[in-house]
């Protein structure tokens, strides 16, 4: 890279994280397009060792998970026995922070078992608290972060079921209606389920869409080498946690997770890539379960706490209010009745009879008037 002056390389670097093509930083910067690519792949890599170097012994506590898609060279519909493992979709799985909007973790690889297995493995390498995670409906989430984190986990899917209407626009195919129904669905643990989203992820998706060119649809800025797409994305999600402000924490993710204290200037960030030494990465350590926000008590030995739930949904069971204590009352003296007056009279036994009728022939008429 020393044919590149320092000026070239701000305005090269400043292009790239500002979602630029390498074509078009050609155009913009008067660089030629190979040495564009082999300046961002240097930076690339650099980046990638810099994140493994900053973001790890973190105590995030709520996590979302997602998965951006892209393809390398082909369309998976296009790729033939000939062509490479390299070729076709290329899936960032990607791991953010609810609270600093951080990125913790990153993957690009095939949308299987393996790569999630991967992903979730340096996310929990990453971490000292167990967190609260939600994902998307993706299956092999499920295996991934059972083995990684284990049953103790407070871990949640939210599903998205679109309605498919009669009528569909000319951007359909990229645009779901806009009535989702969202089903919550707890995997581990009792989660949150007010806080079960993938919101903050899916919105970054977006952001990141926009900051790396390779990941726009229906365009040129696709990429060839699945070496070069990895380090695109390391580049961009390096520059986002330490450059980039978040308009509704006025801070960088990384200032906010207590990674750094100060916004990165694009000097400092480029001194950092292009002399950041290779390292090693993150290795698991034991995790300390997280304070819950519920009524719970601590078990012995660091084993975590024992909450109490309602239904299964992780809310606190609700209290009912302590009855006031009576005042004491005087025991009440007890009352004396006066005796009732006693019937001594005898009982005639035949009262109770009727008297006996009149005894005579009877009247087929009636009685006469007048009487007898």
């Amino acid at each position: 890279m020393s044919v590149l002056c320092r000026e070239k390389q701000l305005a090269v670097l400043a292009a790239l994280v500002e979602g630029n093509s390498e074509r078009a930083t050609e155009r913009m910067t008067s660089v030629g397009r190979q040495a564009v690519g082999r300046f961002s792949l240097l930076a690339g890599e650099g980046a990638q060792r810099l994140h493994d170097r900053l973001v790890r012994d973190l105590s995030c506590s709520l996590i979302q998970v997602d998965e951006i898609w892209s393809y390398v060279k082909k369309k998976e519909a296009r790729v033939t026995p000939k062509d490479g493992p390299d070729v076709g979709e290329a899936y960032t799985f990607v791991a953010l922070d609810a609270t600093s909007r951080m990125v913790i973790a990153f993957l690009v690889g095939k949308r299987d078992q393996e790569s999630t297995d991967l992903f979730i493995a340096d996310l929990r390498a990453r971490l000292l608290v167990m967190p609260q995670m939600t994902a998307d409906g993706y299956a092999p989430y499920i295996t991934a972060i059972g083995a990684s984190f284990g049953p103790g986990v407070d871990f949640a899917q939210t599903i998205k079921n679109y309605h498919q209407g009669a009528q569909r626009g000319p951007d359909h195919r990229y645009e779901p209606p806009r009535e989702p129904f969202i089903t919550k669905k707890t995997i581990f643990g009792a989660p949150d389920m007010k806080r079960a989203s993938t919101a903050y992820t899916e919105r970054n998706n977006c952001t990141m869409r926009h900051h790396i060119g390779r990941m726009r649809r229906l365009c040129l800025a696709f990429s060839k080498k699945l070496e070069n797409h990895r380090a695109a994305v390391a580049l961009n999600y390096a520059w986002y946690n330490l450059g980039t402000i978040v308009r509704t924490l006025r801070v960088t993710p990384a200032m906010q997770a207590g990674v750094t204290d100060h916004v990165w200037t694009l000097d400092e960030f480029l001194d950092a890539v292009l002399s950041e030494p290779a390292g090693e990465k993150p290795v698991k350590q034991a995790l300390t379960h997280r304070a819950p926000e519920v009524p719970a008590r601590e078990l012995p030995n660091g084993r975590g706490f024992l909450r109490i739930i309602s239904g299964g949904k992780g809310a606190a069971a609700p209290t009912l209010p302590e009855a006031p204590t009576p005042a004491p009352v005087a025991p009440a003296m007890p009352s004396v009745e006066a005796p009732a007056a006693v019937d001594d009279r005898q009982l005639d036994l035949l009262a109770w009879k009727r008297p006996a009728p009149k005894r005579g022939q009877l009247s087929l008429f009636g009685e006469p008037e007048g009487g007898e």
